[in-house]
Protein backbone atom coordinates (compact mmCIF):
# COMPACT_ATOMS: atom_id res chain seq x y z
CA UNK A 1 0.00 0.00 0.00
CA UNK A 2 1.20 3.29 -0.86
CA UNK A 3 1.29 6.21 1.28
CA UNK A 4 -1.45 8.86 0.70
CA UNK A 5 0.57 11.80 0.96
CA UNK A 6 3.73 10.34 -1.05
CA UNK A 7 3.84 13.30 -3.08
CA UNK A 8 4.52 15.49 0.39
CA UNK A 9 7.71 13.25 1.30
CA UNK A 10 10.74 14.28 2.28
CA UNK A 11 13.42 12.07 1.61
CA UNK A 12 16.38 11.98 4.36
CA UNK A 13 19.28 9.56 3.85
CA UNK A 14 21.86 8.80 6.40
CA UNK A 15 25.49 8.21 5.69
CA UNK A 16 26.93 7.51 9.14
CA UNK A 17 26.26 5.96 12.46
CA UNK A 18 29.64 6.85 13.86
CA UNK A 19 32.97 8.46 13.80
CA UNK A 20 34.60 5.85 11.90
CA UNK A 21 31.85 4.33 9.86
CA UNK A 22 32.26 3.60 6.02
CA UNK A 23 34.03 6.68 4.28
CA UNK A 24 32.42 6.13 0.74
CA UNK A 25 28.74 5.92 2.02
CA UNK A 26 28.19 9.60 1.41
CA UNK A 27 28.91 9.35 -2.13
CA UNK A 28 26.99 6.14 -1.84
CA UNK A 29 23.86 7.67 -0.66
CA UNK A 30 23.93 11.14 -3.42
CA UNK A 31 24.82 8.71 -6.60
CA UNK A 32 21.96 5.89 -5.55
CA UNK A 33 19.08 7.45 -5.77
CA UNK A 34 16.80 10.20 -5.18
CA UNK A 35 17.91 12.31 -2.13
CA UNK A 36 16.73 15.63 -0.03
CA UNK A 37 18.82 15.84 2.89
CA UNK A 38 21.93 13.87 3.64
CA UNK A 39 22.26 13.58 7.05
CA UNK A 40 26.05 12.41 8.90
CA UNK A 41 25.15 11.16 12.83
CA UNK A 42 29.41 10.82 14.28
CA UNK A 43 29.37 11.63 17.82
CA UNK A 44 29.12 9.41 20.93
CA UNK A 45 29.96 10.52 24.56
CA UNK A 46 33.05 8.76 23.81
CA UNK A 47 34.03 10.57 20.56
CA UNK A 48 33.96 13.84 22.39
CA UNK A 49 36.50 13.15 24.71
CA UNK A 50 38.80 11.58 21.19
CA UNK A 51 37.57 14.85 19.89
CA UNK A 52 39.10 17.53 23.01
CA UNK A 53 42.67 14.80 22.47
CA UNK A 54 42.58 16.24 18.94
CA UNK A 55 41.89 20.24 20.44
CA UNK A 56 45.04 19.78 22.95
CA UNK A 57 47.06 19.41 19.69
CA UNK A 58 45.80 22.01 17.90
CA UNK A 59 42.85 24.27 19.07
CA UNK A 60 41.46 24.63 15.29
CA UNK A 61 40.24 20.88 15.73
CA UNK A 62 37.75 19.28 17.79
CA UNK A 63 35.64 17.67 14.64
CA UNK A 64 35.29 14.98 12.27
CA UNK A 65 38.13 15.16 10.08
CA UNK A 66 36.67 12.33 8.19
CA UNK A 67 33.56 14.56 7.18
CA UNK A 68 35.51 16.80 5.05
CA UNK A 69 37.11 13.87 3.23
CA UNK A 70 33.69 13.26 2.26
CA UNK A 71 32.61 16.75 1.57
CA UNK A 72 35.19 17.53 -0.53
CA UNK A 73 33.76 14.28 -2.94
CA UNK A 74 30.54 15.21 -3.39
CA UNK A 75 29.76 18.83 -1.96
CA UNK A 76 29.49 19.92 -6.11
CA UNK A 77 26.96 16.84 -6.38
CA UNK A 78 25.17 17.88 -3.60
CA UNK A 79 24.64 21.63 -4.61
CA UNK A 80 23.90 20.50 -8.65
CA UNK A 81 21.16 18.08 -7.14
CA UNK A 82 20.00 20.40 -4.41
CA UNK A 83 20.30 18.05 -1.85
CA UNK A 84 20.93 20.18 1.96
CA UNK A 85 23.65 18.67 4.00
CA UNK A 86 23.23 18.61 8.10
CA UNK A 87 25.72 16.72 10.29
CA UNK A 88 26.83 16.82 14.18
CA UNK A 89 30.40 16.72 12.77
CA UNK A 90 31.51 19.74 14.47
CA UNK A 91 31.76 18.02 17.82
CA UNK A 92 33.77 20.65 19.77
CA UNK A 93 34.60 23.16 17.23
CA UNK A 94 31.51 23.38 14.39
CA UNK A 95 33.01 27.17 13.77
CA UNK A 96 36.16 25.88 12.74
CA UNK A 97 34.96 23.24 10.26
CA UNK A 98 32.52 25.15 8.92
CA UNK A 99 36.05 27.17 8.04
CA UNK A 100 37.72 23.67 6.65
CA UNK A 101 34.79 23.55 4.03
CA UNK A 102 34.85 27.22 3.03
CA UNK A 103 38.33 27.10 2.23
CA UNK A 104 37.45 23.89 0.32
CA UNK A 105 34.71 24.82 -1.60
CA UNK A 106 37.08 27.33 -2.53
CA UNK A 107 39.76 24.95 -4.04
CA UNK A 108 36.35 23.36 -5.68
CA UNK A 109 35.34 26.75 -7.23
CA UNK A 110 31.88 26.31 -5.40
CA UNK A 111 29.73 28.94 -3.34
CA UNK A 112 27.39 26.72 -0.75
CA UNK A 113 26.12 28.57 1.93
CA UNK A 114 27.21 27.43 5.14
CA UNK A 115 25.99 27.48 8.86
CA UNK A 116 27.29 26.21 11.41
CA UNK A 117 25.55 26.01 15.19
CA UNK A 118 27.20 26.36 18.55
CA UNK A 119 26.41 27.13 21.70
CA UNK A 120 26.07 23.63 22.90
CA UNK A 121 29.91 23.96 24.37
CA UNK A 122 29.19 25.15 28.07
CA UNK A 123 32.61 24.80 29.01
CA UNK A 124 33.21 28.48 28.29
CA UNK A 125 30.35 29.37 30.77
CA UNK A 126 31.09 26.62 33.29
CA UNK A 127 31.63 28.43 35.95
CA UNK A 128 29.22 31.41 35.45
CA UNK A 129 26.48 28.32 34.72
CA UNK A 130 27.68 26.63 38.13
CA UNK A 131 27.68 30.53 40.14
CA UNK A 132 23.70 30.35 39.16
CA UNK A 133 22.80 27.04 41.43
CA UNK A 134 23.62 23.54 41.14
CA UNK A 135 23.13 23.82 37.18
CA UNK A 136 24.25 20.08 36.65
CA UNK A 137 22.50 17.16 38.42
CA UNK A 138 23.95 13.67 37.73
CA UNK A 139 20.81 11.71 35.53
CA UNK A 140 21.17 8.40 38.06
CA UNK A 141 22.60 9.81 41.10
CA UNK A 142 21.06 12.85 41.87
CA UNK A 143 24.19 14.49 42.85
CA UNK A 144 25.43 17.72 41.83
CA UNK A 145 28.81 18.55 40.11
CA UNK A 146 30.03 20.80 43.07
CA UNK A 147 29.04 17.65 45.09
CA UNK A 148 30.76 14.86 43.18
CA UNK A 149 34.25 17.00 43.06
CA UNK A 150 34.32 16.39 39.32
CA UNK A 151 36.97 18.34 37.14
CA UNK A 152 34.44 18.22 33.64
CA UNK A 153 36.62 18.18 30.53
CA UNK A 154 34.32 18.33 28.02
CA UNK A 155 30.92 19.53 28.79
CA UNK A 156 28.44 19.76 26.28
CA UNK A 157 24.36 20.21 26.19
CA UNK A 158 22.03 18.31 23.31
CA UNK A 159 20.09 20.77 21.51
CA UNK A 160 17.16 19.82 19.37
CA UNK A 161 16.35 20.58 15.73
CA UNK A 162 14.96 23.90 15.72
CA UNK A 163 18.71 25.48 14.94
CA UNK A 164 19.22 23.46 11.96
CA UNK A 165 15.56 24.65 11.08
CA UNK A 166 16.01 28.03 11.41
CA UNK A 167 19.41 27.46 9.19
CA UNK A 168 17.58 26.00 6.21
CA UNK A 169 15.35 28.62 6.47
CA UNK A 170 17.85 31.26 5.77
CA UNK A 171 19.43 29.62 2.88
CA UNK A 172 21.49 27.39 4.14
CA UNK A 173 22.56 24.21 1.44
CA UNK A 174 25.17 22.97 4.96
CA UNK A 175 24.79 22.67 8.42
CA UNK A 176 27.14 21.32 10.89
CA UNK A 177 26.35 21.29 14.54
CA UNK A 178 28.40 20.05 17.77
CA UNK A 179 26.07 17.81 20.46
CA UNK A 180 23.10 18.41 18.94
CA UNK A 181 20.60 14.78 19.91
CA UNK A 182 21.53 12.35 17.35
CA UNK A 183 17.69 11.93 15.58
CA UNK A 184 17.43 15.76 15.63
CA UNK A 185 19.34 15.97 12.51
CA UNK A 186 16.36 14.01 10.76
CA UNK A 187 13.77 16.94 12.63
CA UNK A 188 15.30 19.67 12.07
CA UNK A 189 15.17 19.74 7.81
CA UNK A 190 11.18 17.44 8.17
CA UNK A 191 10.23 20.74 10.28
CA UNK A 192 11.78 23.27 8.19
CA UNK A 193 10.03 21.42 4.95
CA UNK A 194 6.80 21.18 5.90
CA UNK A 195 6.71 24.45 8.18
CA UNK A 196 5.43 22.49 11.47
CA UNK A 197 5.24 24.45 14.69
CA UNK A 198 6.75 23.74 17.85
CA UNK A 199 3.96 22.41 19.53
CA UNK A 200 2.97 19.73 16.63
CA UNK A 201 3.90 17.15 18.98
CA UNK A 202 2.60 13.79 16.49
CA UNK A 203 3.92 15.29 13.92
CA UNK A 204 7.57 15.87 15.99
CA UNK A 205 7.30 12.49 17.17
CA UNK A 206 7.45 10.45 14.23
CA UNK A 207 10.49 12.50 12.37
CA UNK A 208 12.40 11.67 15.85
CA UNK A 209 11.46 8.43 15.33
CA UNK A 210 12.36 8.47 12.03
CA UNK A 211 15.77 9.91 13.33
CA UNK A 212 16.68 7.26 15.60
CA UNK A 213 15.73 4.41 13.01
CA UNK A 214 18.96 5.96 10.66
CA UNK A 215 21.08 7.53 13.14
CA UNK A 216 23.29 4.40 13.33
CA UNK A 217 23.51 4.12 9.73
CA UNK A 218 23.51 0.07 8.70
CA UNK A 219 21.85 -0.98 11.90
CA UNK A 220 18.44 -0.09 10.87
CA UNK A 221 19.07 -2.36 7.77
CA UNK A 222 20.64 -5.53 8.60
CA UNK A 223 23.85 -4.44 10.34
CA UNK A 224 24.03 -6.03 13.78
CA UNK A 225 20.50 -7.77 13.17
CA UNK A 226 19.74 -11.15 15.04
CA UNK A 227 18.03 -13.31 12.32
CA UNK A 228 21.37 -13.35 10.74
CA UNK A 229 19.77 -15.78 7.91
CA UNK A 230 17.16 -13.07 7.11
CA UNK A 231 19.77 -10.64 4.96
CA UNK A 232 20.29 -11.40 1.98
CA UNK A 233 23.23 -10.21 1.45
CA UNK A 234 25.82 -8.32 4.22
CA UNK A 235 27.92 -7.10 1.22
CA UNK A 236 27.52 -3.36 0.48
CA UNK A 237 25.12 -2.78 3.42
CA UNK A 238 22.78 -0.07 2.12
CA UNK A 239 22.64 3.02 4.33
CA UNK A 240 19.20 3.79 5.72
CA UNK A 241 16.57 6.45 3.98
CA UNK A 242 13.59 8.20 6.02
CA UNK A 243 10.88 9.02 3.72
CA UNK A 244 8.69 11.49 5.69
CA UNK A 245 5.21 12.48 5.31
CA UNK A 246 3.98 16.19 6.55
CA UNK A 247 2.11 14.00 9.10
CA UNK A 248 5.33 12.66 10.90
CA UNK A 249 4.79 9.23 9.18
CA UNK A 250 7.42 7.87 7.79
CA UNK A 251 8.78 4.82 5.15
CA UNK A 252 12.30 3.39 6.26
CA UNK A 253 14.33 2.18 3.06
CA UNK A 254 17.69 1.85 1.34
CA UNK A 255 18.95 2.36 -2.00
CA UNK A 256 18.53 0.04 -4.48
CA UNK A 257 20.63 -3.22 -5.51
CA UNK A 258 23.00 -2.95 -2.31
CA UNK A 259 22.76 -5.44 0.11
CA UNK A 260 21.03 -5.32 3.63
CA UNK A 261 17.57 -5.73 4.87
CA UNK A 262 14.93 -3.15 5.59
CA UNK A 263 11.88 -5.22 7.18
CA UNK A 264 9.83 -4.79 10.05
CA UNK A 265 12.09 -7.20 12.21
CA UNK A 266 15.37 -4.61 11.74
CA UNK A 267 13.12 -1.24 11.97
CA UNK A 268 12.19 -2.78 15.86
CA UNK A 269 15.56 -3.84 16.62
CA UNK A 270 16.82 -0.41 15.87
CA UNK A 271 13.50 1.23 17.60
CA UNK A 272 14.68 -0.76 20.91
CA UNK A 273 18.32 0.68 20.76
CA UNK A 274 19.67 2.80 23.46
CA UNK A 275 16.41 3.47 24.74
CA UNK A 276 15.01 3.16 28.62
CA UNK A 277 11.32 3.73 28.81
CA UNK A 278 9.15 3.73 26.06
CA UNK A 279 8.28 7.44 26.45
CA UNK A 280 11.44 8.87 25.01
CA UNK A 281 12.88 11.74 25.64
CA UNK A 282 13.88 14.29 23.23
CA UNK A 283 15.08 18.34 23.43
CA UNK A 284 11.54 18.80 21.50
CA UNK A 285 8.78 15.91 21.82
CA UNK A 286 8.59 13.58 23.92
CA UNK A 287 7.88 10.39 21.40
CA UNK A 288 5.76 7.50 22.50
CA UNK A 289 7.41 4.33 20.97
CA UNK A 290 4.50 2.38 22.22
CA UNK A 291 2.24 4.21 20.00
CA UNK A 292 3.72 3.60 16.33
CA UNK A 293 2.32 0.65 14.03
CA UNK A 294 4.79 -0.88 11.53
CA UNK A 295 3.98 -2.08 8.34
CA UNK A 296 5.84 -4.10 5.94
CA UNK A 297 5.36 -2.91 2.14
CA UNK A 298 7.46 -5.03 0.86
CA UNK A 299 10.98 -4.40 -1.55
CA UNK A 300 12.65 -3.20 1.75
CA UNK A 301 10.04 -0.62 2.60
CA UNK A 302 8.68 -0.18 5.82
CA UNK A 303 5.73 2.24 6.54
CA UNK A 304 5.15 3.89 10.49
CA UNK A 305 2.67 5.66 11.45
CA UNK A 306 0.33 6.65 14.52
CA UNK A 307 3.49 8.03 16.25
CA UNK A 308 2.33 10.44 19.02
CA UNK A 309 3.85 12.93 21.08
CA UNK A 310 3.91 15.00 24.13
CA UNK A 311 6.09 18.37 25.56
CA UNK A 312 9.56 17.71 26.37
CA UNK A 313 11.07 17.72 29.47
CA UNK A 314 12.04 20.98 31.28
CA UNK A 315 15.65 20.05 31.31
CA UNK A 316 18.26 18.87 28.76
CA UNK A 317 20.49 16.22 28.78
CA UNK A 318 24.52 17.69 29.42
CA UNK A 319 26.91 15.12 28.07
CA UNK A 320 30.08 16.13 30.59
CA UNK A 321 33.49 13.96 30.51
CA UNK A 322 35.63 14.37 33.70
CA UNK A 323 39.25 12.54 34.29
CA UNK A 324 39.11 9.61 36.17
CA UNK A 325 42.34 7.78 37.46
CA UNK A 326 44.79 5.37 35.61
CA UNK A 327 43.91 2.43 34.22
CA UNK A 328 46.27 -0.69 33.28
CA UNK A 329 44.93 -4.10 32.50
CA UNK A 330 46.71 -7.70 31.76
CA UNK A 331 45.56 -10.67 31.19
CA UNK A 332 46.82 -14.17 31.79
CA UNK A 333 46.01 -17.10 29.84
CA UNK A 334 44.94 -20.04 32.40
CA UNK A 335 45.42 -23.67 30.44
CA UNK A 336 44.22 -27.22 31.07
CA UNK A 337 43.40 -28.15 34.81
CA UNK A 338 42.46 -26.63 37.90
CA UNK A 339 41.84 -23.26 36.49
CA UNK A 340 40.16 -21.82 39.37
CA UNK A 341 42.90 -22.69 41.70
CA UNK A 342 45.53 -21.77 39.14
CA UNK A 343 43.82 -17.95 38.82
CA UNK A 344 43.75 -17.91 42.97
CA UNK A 345 47.31 -18.93 42.67
CA UNK A 346 47.99 -16.36 40.23
CA UNK A 347 45.63 -13.23 41.98
CA UNK A 348 47.44 -13.96 45.19
CA UNK A 349 51.10 -14.10 44.81
CA UNK A 350 50.71 -10.97 42.41
CA UNK A 351 49.41 -8.47 44.72
CA UNK A 352 51.07 -10.44 47.82
CA UNK A 353 54.49 -9.71 45.90
CA UNK A 354 53.56 -5.65 45.50
CA UNK A 355 52.07 -5.21 49.10
CA UNK A 356 48.24 -5.83 48.77
CA UNK A 357 45.36 -4.47 46.49
CA UNK A 358 44.37 -1.62 49.57
CA UNK A 359 47.33 0.18 47.62
CA UNK A 360 45.19 0.98 44.55
CA UNK A 361 42.21 3.23 43.94
CA UNK A 362 40.45 0.20 42.04
CA UNK A 363 41.34 -3.22 41.62
CA UNK A 364 38.84 -5.57 39.22
CA UNK A 365 39.55 -9.15 38.60
CA UNK A 366 37.54 -12.06 36.28
CA UNK A 367 38.21 -15.04 35.53
CA UNK A 368 36.64 -15.65 31.88
CA UNK A 369 35.98 -19.51 31.29
CA UNK A 370 36.01 -20.30 27.59
CA UNK A 371 37.99 -23.83 27.96
CA UNK A 372 36.43 -26.85 27.20
CA UNK A 373 36.58 -30.14 29.16
CA UNK A 374 39.10 -33.04 27.04
CA UNK A 375 40.35 -29.53 24.60
CA UNK A 376 40.31 -30.66 20.68
CA UNK A 377 42.51 -28.28 20.18
CA UNK A 378 45.37 -26.30 22.32
CA UNK A 379 43.28 -22.98 21.94
CA UNK A 380 40.26 -24.38 23.16
CA UNK A 381 42.04 -25.36 26.70
CA UNK A 382 42.54 -21.82 27.62
CA UNK A 383 40.96 -19.72 30.30
CA UNK A 384 42.00 -16.06 30.95
CA UNK A 385 42.28 -13.84 34.33
CA UNK A 386 41.99 -10.42 33.00
CA UNK A 387 43.09 -8.07 36.09
CA UNK A 388 42.79 -4.31 35.86
CA UNK A 389 43.54 -1.48 38.64
CA UNK A 390 43.38 2.06 38.34
CA UNK A 391 45.33 4.56 40.13
CA UNK A 392 45.46 8.32 40.75
CA UNK A 393 48.97 7.66 40.10
CA UNK A 394 49.99 6.47 36.80
CA UNK A 395 53.35 5.66 37.56
CA UNK A 396 51.72 3.03 40.13
CA UNK A 397 49.25 1.94 37.82
CA UNK A 398 51.73 1.59 35.17
CA UNK A 399 54.16 -0.53 37.27
CA UNK A 400 51.55 -3.36 38.02
CA UNK A 401 52.12 -4.53 34.52
CA UNK A 402 55.69 -5.04 35.48
CA UNK A 403 55.00 -6.82 38.76
CA UNK A 404 53.03 -9.41 36.83
CA UNK A 405 55.12 -10.53 34.16
CA UNK A 406 58.03 -10.90 37.50
CA UNK A 407 56.14 -13.81 37.94
CA UNK A 408 55.90 -15.39 34.44
CA UNK A 409 58.20 -18.14 35.49
CA UNK A 410 57.84 -18.35 39.23
CA UNK A 411 54.20 -19.01 39.37
CA UNK A 412 51.56 -21.52 37.42
CA UNK A 413 52.35 -24.20 34.87
CA UNK A 414 51.46 -22.76 31.18
CA UNK A 415 52.08 -19.02 32.53
CA UNK A 416 51.48 -17.17 29.68
CA UNK A 417 49.91 -13.58 28.74
CA UNK A 418 48.09 -12.11 25.99
CA UNK A 419 50.07 -8.79 25.64
CA UNK A 420 53.38 -7.46 26.87
CA UNK A 421 53.58 -4.82 29.58
CA UNK A 422 52.25 -1.20 28.93
CA UNK A 423 51.99 1.95 30.60
CA UNK A 424 48.72 2.82 32.05
CA UNK A 425 46.10 5.17 30.51
CA UNK A 426 44.24 8.02 32.02
CA UNK A 427 40.21 7.09 32.01
CA UNK A 428 37.34 9.29 30.98
CA UNK A 429 34.44 9.11 33.32
CA UNK A 430 31.16 9.98 31.88
CA UNK A 431 29.31 12.13 33.75
CA UNK A 432 25.22 12.55 32.39
CA UNK A 433 23.62 15.56 33.57
CA UNK A 434 21.08 17.47 33.07
CA UNK A 435 20.56 21.31 33.16
CA UNK A 436 17.54 23.87 32.74
CA UNK A 437 16.13 24.25 29.16
CA UNK A 438 16.19 27.86 29.86
CA UNK A 439 19.50 28.44 30.22
CA UNK A 440 20.75 27.41 26.48
CA UNK A 441 20.13 29.02 23.61
CA UNK A 442 21.41 27.66 20.34
CA UNK A 443 23.25 30.01 18.25
CA UNK A 444 22.99 29.95 14.04
CA UNK A 445 25.94 31.39 12.46
CA UNK A 446 25.39 31.56 8.66
CA UNK A 447 27.54 34.97 6.31
CA UNK A 448 28.73 36.69 9.40
CA UNK A 449 25.09 36.93 10.71
CA UNK A 450 24.76 34.86 14.11
CA UNK A 451 21.07 34.37 14.78
CA UNK A 452 20.12 32.93 18.25
CA UNK A 453 17.30 30.32 18.88
CA UNK A 454 15.92 29.60 22.15
CA UNK A 455 15.55 26.12 23.63
CA UNK A 456 12.91 25.92 25.32
CA UNK A 457 9.97 24.55 24.10
CA UNK A 458 6.71 27.06 24.43
CA UNK A 459 4.37 26.56 27.43
CA UNK A 460 2.01 23.44 26.67
CA UNK A 461 -0.73 21.72 28.29
CA UNK A 462 0.20 17.99 29.07
CA UNK A 463 -0.73 15.49 26.64
CA UNK A 464 -2.48 12.12 27.90
CA UNK A 465 -0.69 9.19 25.48
CA UNK A 466 -2.06 5.28 26.17
CA UNK A 467 -0.24 3.01 24.68
CA UNK A 468 -1.06 1.35 21.52
CA UNK A 469 -3.91 -1.95 22.99
CA UNK A 470 -2.81 -4.68 21.17
CA UNK A 471 -5.43 -8.01 21.52
CA UNK A 472 -2.97 -11.02 22.37
CA UNK A 473 -3.77 -14.58 22.25
CA UNK A 474 -3.12 -16.58 25.51
CA UNK A 475 0.45 -18.42 26.25
CA UNK A 476 0.81 -21.10 23.79
CA UNK A 477 -0.15 -24.65 25.56
CA UNK A 478 0.71 -28.01 24.61
CA UNK A 479 4.42 -29.68 24.65
CA UNK A 480 7.53 -27.96 25.49
CA UNK A 481 11.08 -28.11 24.07
CA UNK A 482 14.20 -26.81 25.16
CA UNK A 483 16.04 -24.60 22.80
CA UNK A 484 18.19 -21.31 23.00
CA UNK A 485 16.12 -18.52 23.25
CA UNK A 486 17.67 -16.72 19.77
CA UNK A 487 15.96 -19.29 17.53
CA UNK A 488 12.93 -17.58 18.48
CA UNK A 489 12.98 -14.28 19.70
CA UNK A 490 15.90 -11.33 18.45
CA UNK A 491 18.13 -8.43 20.62
CA UNK A 492 19.17 -5.82 20.49
CA UNK A 493 21.47 -4.00 22.90
CA UNK A 494 23.78 -0.90 23.70
CA UNK A 495 24.77 1.60 25.99
CA UNK A 496 23.20 4.66 27.93
CA UNK A 497 26.74 5.73 29.89
CA UNK A 498 26.86 3.55 32.19
CA UNK A 499 24.09 1.87 31.70
CA UNK A 500 22.94 -0.89 29.19
CA UNK A 501 19.86 -1.21 27.13
CA UNK A 502 18.61 -5.10 26.35
CA UNK A 503 15.52 -4.82 23.83
CA UNK A 504 14.13 -8.50 23.44
CA UNK A 505 11.19 -8.83 20.39
CA UNK A 506 9.38 -11.83 19.31
CA UNK A 507 8.24 -12.54 15.38
CA UNK A 508 4.72 -13.29 16.73
CA UNK A 509 1.69 -12.22 18.60
CA UNK A 510 2.12 -15.79 20.24
CA UNK A 511 5.56 -15.85 20.91
CA UNK A 512 5.46 -12.67 22.35
CA UNK A 513 2.73 -13.53 24.76
CA UNK A 514 5.07 -16.23 26.23
CA UNK A 515 7.86 -13.88 26.38
CA UNK A 516 6.00 -11.26 28.15
CA UNK A 517 5.05 -13.59 31.04
CA UNK A 518 8.58 -15.67 30.87
CA UNK A 519 10.92 -12.96 31.12
CA UNK A 520 11.04 -10.79 34.02
CA UNK A 521 13.64 -8.99 35.48
CA UNK A 522 14.61 -11.37 38.17
CA UNK A 523 14.35 -14.31 35.50
CA UNK A 524 16.76 -12.31 33.43
CA UNK A 525 18.89 -12.10 36.28
CA UNK A 526 18.92 -16.06 36.41
CA UNK A 527 19.68 -16.33 32.92
CA UNK A 528 22.31 -13.46 32.83
CA UNK A 529 24.09 -14.01 36.14
CA UNK A 530 26.80 -11.09 36.03
CA UNK A 531 23.62 -8.75 35.61
CA UNK A 532 22.04 -9.74 38.74
CA UNK A 533 24.25 -7.36 41.05
CA UNK A 534 22.40 -3.87 39.47
CA UNK A 535 18.74 -2.85 39.57
CA UNK A 536 16.56 -4.14 36.27
CA UNK A 537 13.93 -1.83 34.92
CA UNK A 538 11.70 -3.61 32.65
CA UNK A 539 9.00 -1.74 30.22
CA UNK A 540 6.42 -3.22 27.83
CA UNK A 541 6.41 -2.30 24.05
CA UNK A 542 3.33 -4.45 22.60
CA UNK A 543 2.97 -2.72 19.30
CA UNK A 544 6.26 -4.35 18.67
CA UNK A 545 6.13 -7.41 20.26
CA UNK A 546 8.84 -6.43 22.63
CA UNK A 547 10.16 -5.72 26.09
CA UNK A 548 13.35 -3.55 26.82
CA UNK A 549 15.37 -3.44 30.04
CA UNK A 550 17.39 -1.33 31.53
CA UNK A 551 20.13 -2.37 33.21
CA UNK A 552 21.24 0.48 35.88
CA UNK A 553 25.38 0.58 36.55
CA UNK A 554 26.65 -2.46 34.74
CA UNK A 555 28.63 -0.12 32.74
CA UNK A 556 30.20 1.43 35.49
CA UNK A 557 31.25 4.96 34.67
CA UNK A 558 31.18 4.72 30.95
CA UNK A 559 32.25 3.12 28.08
CA UNK A 560 36.22 4.80 28.74
CA UNK A 561 36.23 3.81 32.44
CA UNK A 562 34.08 0.06 32.26
CA UNK A 563 36.03 -3.14 32.74
CA UNK A 564 33.77 -5.47 31.03
CA UNK A 565 35.06 -7.04 28.07
CA UNK A 566 32.16 -5.43 25.72
CA UNK A 567 32.25 -1.57 27.64
CA UNK A 568 29.14 -0.82 25.06
CA UNK A 569 26.94 -4.14 25.54
CA UNK A 570 26.62 -4.60 21.92
CA UNK A 571 27.19 -7.79 22.85
CA UNK A 572 24.11 -8.24 25.79
CA UNK A 573 21.49 -9.29 23.13
CA UNK A 574 23.43 -11.93 21.42
CA UNK A 575 24.45 -13.50 25.26
CA UNK A 576 20.47 -13.90 26.22
CA UNK A 577 19.92 -15.40 23.29
CA UNK A 578 22.03 -18.24 23.47
CA UNK A 579 20.63 -19.53 26.94
CA UNK A 580 18.75 -22.43 26.39
CA UNK A 581 15.44 -22.38 27.93
CA UNK A 582 11.70 -24.31 28.06
CA UNK A 583 9.40 -22.97 25.23
CA UNK A 584 6.05 -24.05 24.19
CA UNK A 585 6.97 -26.17 20.98
CA UNK A 586 4.08 -24.28 18.74
CA UNK A 587 6.69 -20.96 18.86
CA UNK A 588 9.87 -22.81 18.14
CA UNK A 589 10.52 -23.01 14.32
CA UNK A 590 11.39 -26.66 13.32
CA UNK A 591 10.62 -28.12 16.71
Amino acid sequence: MSHPKADEKLIIANCSGFFGDRLSAAREMVEGGPVHVLTGDYLAELTMAILLKDTLKDPDRGYARTFLTQMEEIMGQCLEKGIKVVSNAGGLNPAALAQKLEEIADQLGLHPKIACITGDNLMENLEDLQGQGEAFVHMDKNMSLKQAGAVPITANAYFGGWGIAEALKQGADIVVCGRVADAALAVGPAAWHFKWRQTDWDRLAGAYAAGHVIECGAQATGGNYSFIDEVPSFRNVGFPIAEIFSDGSFVITKHPNTGGLVSTGTVTAQLLYEIAAPAYLTPDVTVHFDTLTLEDQGNHRVLASGVCGAPPPATAKVCINTLGGHKNSMTVVLTGLDIEKKAKIVEDTLFDSIGGKDQFQTVDVQLIRSDKCDPPSNDEAFAFLRITVVDPEAKRASRFSNNLVELVLASIPGFTITSPPGKATQTVVHWPSLMSMERLTQVVEIRGQKLEVQCAAPDAEPVDVHPKKIRLPAVPEGPMVQAPMGRVFATRSGDKGGNANLGVWAKTPEAFAFLREFLTPEKLKELLPDCAPYEIERFELANLLAVNFYIHGILGDGVAASFRSDPQAKTLGEYLRAKVIEMPASIVPHA
